[in-house]
């Protein structure tokens, strides 16, 4: 198996892993810390999500989540990882509204918060003109189509995309657009997974899945999600650990040797006293 290791080769590399149909690893990571355990695995992409509104801050979803927001938290993950490809997040509202406010957010992205590439979420019309924007300052774009969660007042909450013929006509046509615009790859979120192999059999740039069945050539989950740090499970997720419940009872059992005085012990101690 291929690790990226160096970032600088990452899109070309992605691309051959399509071709060889060997699959795609990329996860979300918010921190200094969290970057440095996922950069010393085999996670070819690191992903600095909007999810980190919900996650992180502590928001009802993604949509308060502001360009500052992510450039912090995605150098705090550049120090964590200086040699993983990073794509960070442009947040609602970053891109929507001009495209000289588009290009200046992708660019502080960019340079400010040190990622490799932006993702933005959408395939009608205006999306197509950013992403051409972008692409345009050499800049590299992630599209993102299906259940995006900036939508999700239009979706009326976070429901599953495509289950219709025409929606799944829709996407399919948005997938095209998005790649004709110079995307480099397409995440799909939240579709059934028919449509998440068609999709990734009728582009020639990757697809990573998440919750989009088996067939992407990669996937995405959350840190915490992934980790079981995460009050929510929704069906796409695997819980390969359960630290939430391990976090919890370590910090029980330390509040406990604390107030029972058990902790510190002669061994935590600089020059204890002796008795």
């Amino acid at each position: 198996m291929t690790k990226v290791k160096n970032k600088k080769n990452g899109i070309a590399l992605f691309q051959d892993m399509k071709k060889c149909k060997e699959k795609i690893s990329m996860i979300t990571a918010y921190d200094y810390s969290m970057a440095k355990c996922v950069s010393a695995t085999s996670i070819d992409i690191i992903l600095i999500g909007d999810s980190l509104g919900m996650v992180v801050l502590g928001y009802e979803d993604t949509l308060q989540v502001t360009v500052e927001n992510v450039i912090y938290h995605c150098s705090a993950v550049r120090r964590g990882a200086p040699e993983t490809f990073i794509i960070a997040d442009m947040p609602y509202l970053s891109y929507h509204l001009s495209e000289e406010q588009t290009r200046k957010n992708a660019a502080d992205l960019i340079i400010k918060g040190k990622a490799d590439a932006v993702k933005l979420e959408g395939g009608y019309p205006s999306r197509i003109d950013a992403i051409k924007a972008i692409v345009d300052m050499e800049i590299p774009v992630c599209a993102h189509l299906g259940l995006t969660p900036q939508s999700i007042h239009k979706f009326g909450g976070y429901k599953v995309q495509g289950k219709k013929p025409e929606q799944q006509e829709e996407l399919l046509k948005q997938a095209l657009a998005v790649e004709k615009a110079g995307a480099f790859m397409l995440v799909l979120e939240g579709i059934p997974e028919i449509l998440g192999k068609e999709i990734t059999e009728q582009i020639n740039i990757p697809t990573i899945g998440i919750g989009a069945g088996r067939y992407t050539d990669g996937q995405v989950l959350v840190y915490n999600d992934l980790l079981g740090y995460s009050d929510m499970q929704p069906k796409f997720v695997k819980h390969y650990a359960e630290i939430n419940s391990n976090i919890k009872e370590a910090i029980e059992l330390y509040s406990q040797e604390v107030k029972n005085g058990v902790f510190p012990a002669p061994e935590h101690i600089y020059y204890p006293i002796t008795q």
